[in-house]
């Protein structure tokens, strides 16, 4: 083959013209990326746009979080996670920064709570099992607070109540903690009606304040004149009332518990104002008295102190002993002192009292007398002899209490009104008199000359010891010489009563002629009264002779 056969023919082909390039052409090889990109970045964006807030939240330790793990709930719904959990600057505590939905950018206020729930037994209940299975995860109580907030402090211990249920939380101050935690019941007439969800020490550290929550309907029943008292364990009183024991249920005793009642009519008094008190404020504070007795006894509203002066023992009588008439208690002790008394160079005992005057008062009365018609009244009693007493109580505790009642014997004595306070006149208790009398028979039998007593009575029975001596040696010869001659003087006395006998036989001589002689007598005695009544008929008789019947 040539060469001119082995190159083909072109001429047909046309000739490629050069397009000049454009400005903005786009190579189809680019259009992928930039698809991606758009994807990518709407993406971005939409997770820009619904991406929530991000929160700190601080605990003291890291016990149950784990980074990308940990979730954060409401009502047991996620809204968030623990992204990372890093230990503070001051190694003092833990902060954990977590994500929240978008949608929870309204929960988070400065009152909002979180805490980790876990298994926990508190009190009287048990909270977190759930946890056992799922982990642990962050709680969240949603506050009412309208300021934002970004950083929070989570809590150790889970709220005993959240915001969410209805009630109201109120304030109470008491002198210790006792045995009350968080949780334990709130009780209204021994139903359960809410739970103490907080306490704090005092900053001067003078006592305790509690947070509690009472829930609805039943914080209607908390009011103005409601009073709060520690109702944990067994309330064991042993005073001069008695014994008694209180207790509000097998809980409170366990892990104590706080019950209150309010002073309104047809609680406990007849004094009390029928309208009911007005139903007190949210975050009111109230006292958490001791004991229901302390708390009920400061119902009354008006008051007055008097003072007792005792020259006896006052052992046994204590602080917030009561004040009794007739059965009745008017008022307590509220102090006891000592003091010298410079007028006999004695030793007096002081007794302070408050007096209730609205538990005397006459129910006929519409309102109570002034202070100054009472004094009048006080000062007309004492005159009739009203006089204050020391009484034992309680026999086996040897509780004393301060009796008033009128013993009109008592020595004329009047109310002191210008001292401060006003002192009421006392009498020696029953004690002191029994003491006083056993003294007097003490130094009576002092004054006995038991020595020469003691020395006549040794000689009176060495006395006596002689004379039965000389009683057995006499004894012995009578039964030696008297006996047998007795025995003969016996034997004729029984032949003597054998013949007597025989005379007094019904069929004997003797008998007959005592029979004969008998009713001879008896007709003697006949005719002496036949006599006798007619000189009572004619006693004229004596001195004319007895006068012929006529025919």
């Amino acid at each position: 083959m040539s060469e001119t056969e082995r190159i083909p023919d072109l001429s047909h082909i046309p000739d490629a013209i050069a397009e000049p390039k454009g400005r903005h052409s786009l190579q189809l090889v680019w259009l992928i990326p930039i698809v991606a990109a758009l994807i990518g970045g709407t993406l971005a964006v939409n997770s820009y746009l619904r991406k929530g807030p991000t929160i700190t939240i601080s605990f003291k330790t890291g016990e149950g979080l784990e980074a990308g793990k940990t979730k954060i709930k409401y009502r047991d719904v996620e809204v968030g996670m623990v992204k990372s959990i890093t230990v503070a600057n001051d190694l003092s505590h833990v902060i954990a920064t977590a994500e929240l939905k978008k949608e929870t950018a309204t929960y988070l206020v400065d009152d909002t709570k979180f805490w980790v729930v876990r298994p926990r037994i508190s009190g009287g209940s048990v909270s977190g099992l759930g946890t056992l299975m799922g982990g642990s995860y962050v709680g969240i109580d949603v506050g009412s607070s309208k300021q934002r907030q970004r950083a929070f402090k989570g809590l150790e211990t889970p709220p005993a109540v959240t915001t969410d249920v209805p009630g109201r939380r109120f304030k109470l101050h008491g002198s210790d903690l006792g045995s009350l935690d968080i949780g334990s019941p709130l009780y209204f007439r021994r139903v359960q009606v809410g739970q103490v969800t907080s306490y704090d020490l005092d900053v001067d550290g003078r006592g305790v304040t509690f947070t509690v929550f009472v829930a609805a309907p039943y914080d209607r029943y908390v009011r103005a004149n409601t009073r709060f008292w520690n109702a944990s364990g067994i309330d064991l009183t042993m005073n001069a009332n008695g014994v008694k024991l209180e207790t509000q249920s097998v809980v409170s005793i366990l892990i104590g518990g706080i019950a209150f009642q309010s002073l309104d009519a047809g609680d406990d008094s007849p004094l009390l104002p029928d309208k009911p008190s007005p139903a007190a404020e949210p975050s009111t504070l109230f006292t958490l008295f001791a004991t229901r007795d302390e708390a009920i006894k400061h119902r009354d509203t008006i008051s007055q102190d008097y003072l007792l002066v005792f020259k006896e023992s006052v052992r046994g009588l204590t602080v917030g002993a009561p004040v009794d008439f007739r059965g009745l208690v008017i008022g307590e002790v509220t102090g006891i002192n000592v003091e010298l008394d410079s007028g006999d160079k004695g030793i007096n005992m002081l007794v302070s009292i408050r007096y209730y005057p609205e538990r005397m008062r006459s129910r006929a009365v519409g309102t109570f007398p002034s202070m100054k018609s009472h004094e009048t009244i006080i000062t007309r009693l004492v005159e009739n002899g009203l006089r204050a007493q020391l009484k034992n109580g309680n026999l086996l505790t040897g509780q004393l209490f301060i009796g008033l009642d009128f013993f009109p014997d008592a020595p004329k004595a009047k109310v002191l009104w210008k001292t401060k306070p006003p002192q009421l006149p006392t009498i020696p208790g029953s004690m002191a008199e029994l003491q006083a009398t056993l003294s007097q028979i003490m130094k009576k039998l002092d004054r006995l000359p038991l020595g020469e007593v003691v020395g006549d009575l040794r000689q009176t029975v060495k006395s006596l010891d002689a004379t039965l001596k000389s009683a057995d040696r006499l004894f012995q010869r009578l039964d030696v010489e008297v006996i047998p001659g007795m025995s003969g003087a016996l034997e004729e006395t029984r032949k003597t009563l054998g013949t007597v006998t025989q005379s007094l036989a019904a069929d004997a001589p003797l008998q007959q002629d005592l029979r004969e002689a008998l009713r001879e007598l008896a007709k003697a005695a006949q005719s002496l009264r036949v006599f006798t009544d007619y000189l009572d008929r004619h006693p004229e008789s004596l001195l004319r002779g007895k006068q012929e019947e006529k025919p």
